[in-house]
């Protein structure tokens, strides 16, 4: 059985000996997407969080197989240099990253927050990114970096300044 899936607006054919493996090493080994990031292997970080379907999951510990058909996103296909996702505009306003290891995973669980909620308060920002572990301890820069995105998305939408 074959599997597909659209990856960063692309559709590639998973190979076989990739279909039950998680999704992080297809990205990383086959695809050589190396922004998603291994951390724990467990789901427990957050390092390797990538967007499939609207929602955040941790693909390390999801296989190819179950997200077949899906439409996955990953920090490459989040924006561009020309073109900056307004999460990635504000974690570089904010300076967010010290060592930066986890910072994918962050981006990638703000923007799906922010796709779903374009003005979360203190406690929705909390609860999204819970799982998201960050040894440098950049939480409020996060913080103040994800209402930072919103902003930058409610200008883009003409809904706000």
């Amino acid at each position: 059985m074959s599997i597909e899936l659209d990856i960063n607006s692309r559709v590639v054919r998973v190979p076989d000996e990739y279909a039950d493996a998680p999704l992080l090493w297809f990205l990383r080994e086959h695809l050589g997407l190396t922004g998603t990031r291994f951390g724990c292997g467990k789901a427990a970080c957050g390092a390797c969080t990538v967007e499939v379907d609207g929602a955040a999951l941790r693909s390390c510990v999801t296989t190819c197989r179950s997200v077949d058909g899906g439409r996955v996103t990953t920090i490459e296909g989040l924006g561009q240099p020309d073109a900056w996702h307004p999460v990635q505009q504000a974690w570089i306003e904010f300076n967010v990253p010290q060592c930066g290891y986890c910072q994918s995973g962050q981006m990638m669980a703000a923007a799906v927050l922010l796709s779903g909620s374009p003005r979360p308060t203190d406690n929705e920002i909390d609860d999204a990114m819970a799982g998201n572990l960050c040894r440098c301890g950049t939480y409020d820069r996060i913080r103040k970096a994800i209402h930072r995105a919103a902003d930058f998305a409610a200008t883009a939408r003409g809904d706000g300044s």
